[in-house]
């Protein structure tokens, strides 16, 4: 079954990943947990992404398109990126989820996808 390990972090943890005195620290720490998912064969794809400011949400408005620059909502911790991976149960998803890096801020979340044929 495929899950995705969605990554929140805070608006200093983005910021972590172009500081010149943090983001070596940062990286490495991301790296190395998407080389140990590729290693056990679970890594299926994913994604970081760019600040939440970089974002568009569209919305339907009286069944008008209406854009909007910036996140879905204004909170705490933003989605900072994900992982897909292939594993048998939810217990395994929990147990590769808690492997991310520790950092301060940082809430890991597990979602079984939705299957399709």
């Amino acid at each position: 079954m495929h899950y995705t390990i969605q990554i929140h972090e805070t608006a200093e943890g983005f910021a972590a990943r172009t500081d010149p005195e943090r983001q070596a620290a940062y990286w490495a720490g991301t790296m190395a947990y998407l080389q140990a998912l590729k290693e056990a064969g679970i890594f299926i794809g994913g994604a970081g992404l760019q600040p939440p400011a970089t974002a568009t949400t569209l919305r339907r408005a009286k069944g008008e398109l209406v854009l909007h620059d910036g996140p879905v909502a204004d909170t705490k911790e933003l989605l900072g990126g994900l992982f897909i991976v292939d594993l048998p149960d939810l217990d395994a998803a929990i147990q590769w989820a808690a492997r991310f890096p520790d950092r301060e801020g940082v809430v890991v979340e597990v979602r079984p996808n939705l299957l399709h044929d």
